[in-house]
């Protein structure tokens, strides 16, 4: 492997606790791709693409996600089964015997940073035991110049050891594999699972905790876009509401696709420097930006290839969850530097699989709290015979995972911000339409893109002249018109042809909302709650 090294300055990680390790520094994707097909770690596909398989694991683990309980998160994490709690001398020990581990090793080290907007800069040091780790902290990261390098200044540090497993007794994990924040340290420890999305939901987990509390900015699960005129949308929405869909638009600049902040300056910035996309079912028709994004330089994550290196992307016989990263600039039609200014409208994105929620409605501040809070979609139930009932699905603020605060407190400042800067609020609805999953249709991506351009154009209002018809169970105010859209796909209602049964499931969902949110109720004000569904039939 001499090779290698000679492409990478002299590094220690003795200050790390880390001894006689051979660390590549700062490699080129190129090289690591090559380190990891000589090590047999992974596969090109027929592009040149390189195709890893990440073990045990394929998906992050939320029941082993954990933040130290110390001085400055003992009074601020809304602690329980998504902050879980960890002492501070369990993870020094845990810490301890990790560098043990990688002690002697081969490791790669990356000096990277988050947040596109220089007043926001986190820099960050990477150390992984596996090449393809590297290579993903570099597309999914914010690459520095190489005169920036010289005198780099790391903040927080991730130490990712995939091949590390705990023993659940002594160190106090859960089981074998743990993702652990230390606020203090300002240290993300990953070991015991290859999951790279582990890599990056640390350090955004970690921001989301940091731009609130230090900085008073709003951290957001979301994508953004920014038009001609300068103009910036943005969309929350849960896995396969259509978010990276629906953000890359022809006619308007990506700034990101997953992770953002919101400013006191009114600007709206990139956490990272890449994409992380779920590739099932992926077709140049349905998604030709990701589609082309996948060549040289991207990883695919746990996809099945045929003996001519093509994949196969209905294949999920390891993971649903099949994904590919890739730096940002694979695609075209990006905002450089990844920064918007003046959010004009914020989409909120549900795939209603019980087909109640108008497919575009518009929502007060105190609505758009409530709606961020609850982070609704529906996931269609599984697939054995017969049943078809839909399953109403929650994740406070479109990303609970990932929220260390207490979810009001994202919402209080989103509503601050809506008040202050006149921004719109949408409540799409990408699912069903004509009645619920199973009797209903999908509905046609054609109409949810002409509805969002509407609401970006101002032709919708214009075309409402700012009138509005109030949903009587979600109480949301439905357009009655809209360009480019048959007026009969606006009303819900209407196209199930069967009132009674409208209202019974709409009724329904609203009593999963109410259900869904008497956990936030005594933490939420009058405005939050007044935005709540009608319960009364």
């Amino acid at each position: 492997m001499a090779s290698h090294t000679q492409t990478a300055k002299t590094f220690s990680l003795k200050s790390y606790g880390i001894s006689d390790a051979t660390v590549h520094y700062q490699l080129s994707p190129e090289e690591l791709q090559k380190i990891t097909i000589e090590k047999q770690q992974g596969k090109e596909t027929a592009n040149g693409t390189l195709a890893v398989n990440t073990g045990e694991f394929t998906g992050r683990s939320p029941k082993d996600r954990f933040i130290v309980k110390d001085d400055i998160t003992r009074d601020k994490v809304w602690w329980g089964n998504i902050n879980i709690p960890f002492d501070s001398d369990d993870f020094e020990k845990l810490y301890n015997k990790v560098a043990n581990y990688l002690s002697g090793k081969e490791l790669f080290v990356r000096d990277c940073y988050a947040c596109a907007d220089p007043n926001y800069r986190l820099n960050i040091r990477i150390i992984n035991e596996y090449p393809w780790s590297n290579m993903f902290a570099y597309n999914m990261f914010l690459r520095p110049e190489e005169d920036e390098l010289e005198n780099f200044q790391p903040e927080w540090t991730v130490v990712n050891a995939p091949g590390f497993l705990a023993n659940p007794e002594q160190d106090k994990t859960r089981q074998h594999n743990f993702a652990i924040l230390d606020f203090t340290r300002k240290i993300a420890l990953i070991g015991g699972t290859g999951y790279t999305g582990e890599i990056k939901k640390g350090i955004f987990s970690a921001l989301n905790f940091i731009l609130p509390v230090f900085k008073n900015t709003l951290p957001m699960h979301c994508s953004a876009n920014v038009g001609q005129d300068g103009d910036t949308a943005i969309f929350f929405g849960l896995s396969g509401t259509g978010k990276t869909t629906l953000s890359t638009d022809p006619e308007r600049n990506l700034i990101g696709d997953d992770e953002h902040g919101w400013t006191n300056e009114n600007s709206v910035f990139n956490f990272e420097g890449g994409c992380y996309a779920k590739v099932i079912n992926l077709s140049e028709e349905s998604e030709p930006e990701i589609f082309h994004a996948i060549r040289k330089g991207a990883i695919l994550e746990n996809v099945i290839l045929d003996d001519q290196g093509n994949v196969d992307f209905a294949d999920t016989s390891i993971t649903q969850n099949t994904r590919v990263s890739y730096p940002i600039y694979h695609i075209d039609n990006i905002q450089q530097p990844s920064i918007g200014k003046n959010p004009k409208n914020i989409f909120f994105l549900t795939a209603d699989a019980f087909g109640v929620l108008p497919p575009i409605s518009k929502l007060t501040p105190g609505q758009a709290a409530y709606h961020f809070i609850s982070g609704y979609t529906a996931k269609v139930a599984g697939t054995e015979a017969g049943i078809n009932e839909p399953l109403p699905s929650f994740s406070a603020c479109f990303g609970a995972p990932f929220m260390p605060l207490h979810p009001t407190e994202y919402a209080e400042m989103l509503s601050a911000k809506m008040k202050e800067t006149g921004v719109n609020v949408w409540l799409i609805n990408t699912g069903w339409t004509g009645g619920p999953y199973g009797i209903g249709t999908r509905m046609k991506l054609k109409y949810t893109r002409a509805m969002i351009s509407a609401a970006i154009d101002g032709s919708l209002e214009a075309a409402n002249n700012g009138k509005y018809h109030m949903h009587s169970v979600f109480k949301v105010q439905q357009p009655i018109v809209c360009p480019n859209v048959p007026t009969d796909v606006l009303s819900p209602r209407q196209t199930w042809n069967n009132d009674e049964a409208y209202y019974k499931t709409a009724y329904k969902l609203a009593k999963s909302f109410a259900d869904n949110f008497k956990k936030f109720e005594d933490y939420a004000n009058d405005e939050i709650m007044n935005g709540a569904p009608n319960l009364n039939e």
